[in-house]
């Protein structure tokens, strides 16, 4: 019964993963900015999956005291944090960067990189002073250098995070901390479609490949759930969309179809 902490998860991939986790017999302590919305899933996955085996803290990733709170509270809830997941982030707009908001720009920097190296410095105390413990960063568009007009802020902030990822393994080289990564790939959430104007020729277009290549999180999260409980090696990585299955998902487009959108855009 590993203890699993879950920034960002009152709701998509990060409310998924909770559920998940407590479904494999974990222990799960959900977080989020919102003390409201951190109640409601605690209540309604307390509920279903026992409340002795949920916890919840907000807290403000930016925030070097919120996020040693979060810690604090997590080990007296259950002991040991065993496994520790840095999903919180945001996305903006698709503009391009002489289009962007300076405010825009400067807060996804502070949240999707200040953030995951604040909470990552806190967990990696943690588990070091524990002796034991696993790290899991979410990387996502742009970790992989890939790049597209109108994603310029948030592409960096993900090659950030690869950078991190990828120096931090070395830096707990030799102790008993492990250090990962999460590929979740396009996963249908309201941080994806915020992204666009859903009236636009933009979105018809993108649409067609999010259909193609896209997830729901329900289809997505047991299978990283399941990947990080198997791995006991620092390095690893667990990426739902490979290149092999996005190739087979190009290749049999035309007999697949498929709509992802269709009760969002219908609400």
């Amino acid at each position: 019964m590993k203890s699993v902490v879950i920034t960002g998860s009152t709701r998509g991939i990060g409310r998924g993963l909770a559920r998940e986790f407590l479904a494999r017999d974990c222990r799960v302590v959900v977080s989020g900015r919102s003390q409201g919305a951190v109640d409601t899933v605690v209540a309604e996955l307390g509920a279903e999956f026992g409340a002795q085996n949920v916890a919840g803290v907000a807290c403000e990733i930016t925030d070097a005291d919120q996020l040693q709170n979060l810690w604090d509270k997590a080990a007296e809830a259950f002991g040991t944090v065993d496994i520790w997941i840095n999903n919180a982030g945001v996305s903006l707009p698709r503009l391009n960067l002489a289009d962007a908001d300076p405010g825009d720009i400067a807060a996804i920097v502070n949240i999707n990189l200040t953030g995951m190296l604040l909470a990552n410095r806190v967990a990696l105390a943690g588990m070091l002073a524990q002796g034991s413990g696993q790290i899991w960063n979410m990387e996502g568009f742009g970790s992989g250098d890939q790049m597209q007009p109108g994603m310029t802020p948030y592409g960096a902030t993900k090659r950030g995070v690869h950078y991190m990822s990828e120096s931090l393994q070395k830096e707990v080289k030799g102790t008993p901390v492990q250090v990962c990564v999460l590929s979740p790939g396009i996963v249908v959430t309201d941080l994806l479609i915020g992204d666009y104007d859903t009236s636009s020729p933009e979105w018809a277009k993108s649409k067609k490949i999010f259909n193609i290549l896209g997830d729901k999180v329900e289809t997505v999260t047991p299978y990283l759930a399941d990947g990080i409980l198997k791995t006991n090696k620092s390095g690893a990585t667990v990426a739902w969309l490979t290149g092999p299955k996005a190739f087979g998902r190009f290749m049999t487009a035309a007999f697949n179809k498929r709509d992802l959108f269709a009760d969002i855009e219908g609400a």
